[in-house]
């Protein structure tokens, strides 16, 4: 049985400045706005960080280095020790890979022996970053919310399914061994310091640079990563263990988003809606060719396949419980082209 939602102002009550947090994937996306949140906050930041990863979104940070892989127990529990408090953000964030089960052995070896080193370390209180991508979202438009988890089986792409089972291993943690986390579930963040880019990112990219004549008919909730961010604090501070929350900002079509982007770039939106169909086997040659080059291809299959849901949904009990609140969407893709903008992406 899982425990009762315990929440961290009834165990810890008041003054959480200048405690020790360690976060991982800390140098990424979502990672180092969490980080510089936390910053804000009062909080003493520790970043777990790979060797390889670019330093660039924490140049500018004074936060703790630690180097080490996720899925290395030695690394994550010199990294853990004394902390109070674990946010675990690292993820392998891709659509597409040339070995799927790399993205597999990422995102479900390391949450495992994340949440491992937190408990043996005593941790106070985790936040775990799931995402969306664990929830069922629907063909029709409705929005989904945090009562509809996403079947394993049903999951397209090696990405949603590494963070069922990802997910599913913190649960049982929860119910089985008592692991103080909260998870929480960011849908697609924009906005500054999208370094690598992120999928959701190269689009914003390649539509930006006039390089999207067309689109299909979907539709995603879009997300101010710095809002995504201030969600993870919030879920700390005020989240029970073993809750779910959407941190998610509108519910946007496709198209909107592109016109948006336009409407920034001094461009004329795509006027073409283009059948999934005659797509697929552009996306065919896309991994075919990717699988040379080792480059992740910008269509691939999964991603048409996932674009038959609209990903809607809702951040009602985020809003309820954590106090949470997003931005408009459009502020998140201005702040994106402005970023994109000053750091060459977009020439």
């Amino acid at each position: 049985m899982a425990p009762r939602a315990t929440h961290f102002r009834h165990v810890l009550g008041t003054g959480v400045a200048n405690d020790r947090i360690l976060v991982t994937g800390a140098a990424g996306f979502v990672g180092s706005a969490v980080a510089r949140a936390l910053m804000g906050a009062g909080f003493e930041v520790r970043a777990l960080v790979r060797p390889t990863s670019p330093r660039a979104n924490l140049a500018d940070l004074d936060v703790e280095i630690r180097e080490g892989d996720m899925r290395d127990p030695d690394a994550v529990a010199r990294a853990v020790a004394g902390a109070r408090f674990v946010m675990h953000v690292a993820a392998d964030y891709r659509l597409w890979a040339p070995d799927p089960n790399d993205i597999l052995r990422a995102n479900c070896d390391g949450t495992r022996t994340v949440m491992r080193a937190a408990l043996n370390a005593g941790i106070e209180r985790i936040v775990y970053t799931s995402s969306v991508a664990t929830l069922a979202a629907s063909k029709s438009g409705d929005s989904a919310d945090e009562t509809k988890p996403l079947r394993v089986e049903n999951a397209i792409g090696a990405y949603k399914k590494s963070k069922i089972l990802a997910e599913q291993i913190v649960a049982a943690m929860i119910a089985e061994e008592r692991l103080p986390a909260v998870i929480v579930h960011p849908s697609t963040p924009i906005g500054p310091r999208d370094i690598k880019p992120t999928p959701t990112g190269r689009i914003i990219v390649e539509a930006a640079r006039g390089r999207m004549p067309g689109y299909v008919d979907t539709g995603l909730n879009l997300v101010h990563v710095d809002d995504v961010a201030e969600g993870h604090i919030a879920a700390l501070q005020h989240g029970g263990v073993g809750e779910h929350y959407i941190l998610g900002g509108q519910n946007v079509s496709l198209a909107a988003m592109l016109a948006e982007i336009a409407a920034l770039s001094g461009r004329r939106p795509p006027r073409l809606r283009v059948p999934r169909g005659i797509l697929y086997p552009l996306a065919s040659f896309a991994e075919a060719r990717a699988r040379r080059t080792r480059r992740e291809p910008f269509l691939t299959r999964d991603g048409l396949r996932m674009s038959e849901y609209r990903m809607f949904f809702s951040s009602a009990k985020a809003e309820r419980e954590l106090g949470f609140r997003a931005r408009p969407y459009r502020q998140g893709l201005a702040d994106a082209l402005t970023w994109f903008r000053q750091h060459g992406y977009l020439q």
